[in-house]
């Protein structure tokens, strides 16, 4: 693909997680990467494509975030950590948002897929602060209407996103 001049720069970060659990809550299917990354590319160039996931070391994980990386994702891994409670710990929030912040006059769009409406007030101060466009991609029923808000424009990830 060939980017005109003046192309909008664009920065992707995709809370992979998020975006799992919440189209397999809803739809009990994937997300299609792919078609988000052509979808995308039609708008301008992209230059940050960060994809921010656990590492549970395993076959089907690796086979998925190597999908990524083939995409043109740069995959970010953290240890998945199970608590003797039960619990687990592995979410990418701070990394996320220390990545959207350290991009100040990089480009002109961030788009994020996540529904997590922790991530409100990053969406609304990168627009106020930096002047960028703030694309939120999530799924409508289980994306935080704050998060909703704050974006500049919202995407819902329904049926054409999904394989």
């Amino acid at each position: 693909m060939q980017i005109t001049p003046g192309a909008k720069k664009i920065a992707i970060f995709v809370d992979v997680q998020n975006i799992y659990y919440t189209t397999r809550e809803a739809y009990g299917r994937q997300f299609n990467y792919r078609k988000l990354w052509n979808d995308i590319s039609l708008q301008g160039e992209i230059v940050v494509a960060n994809a921010y996931a656990t590492n549970r070391n395993h076959n089907g994980q690796e086979r998925f975030q190597e999908a990524l990386r083939h995409i043109g994702f740069k995959v970010k891994l953290k240890p998945y950590i199970q608590r003797s409670d039960g619990s687990a710990k592995g979410d990418w929030d701070v990394g996320i948002t220390i990545d959207i912040l350290d991009l100040e006059n990089q480009v002109d769009i961030v788009i994020l897929l996540s529904g997590d409406g922790d991530f409100d007030l990053l969406i609304a101060r990168i627009k106020e602060h930096q002047s960028l466009e703030a694309i939120v991609y999530g799924v409508p029923l289980l994306t935080a209407q704050s998060l909703v808000d704050a974006a500049s424009q919202f995407i819902p990830i329904d049926q054409d996103f999904l394989i």
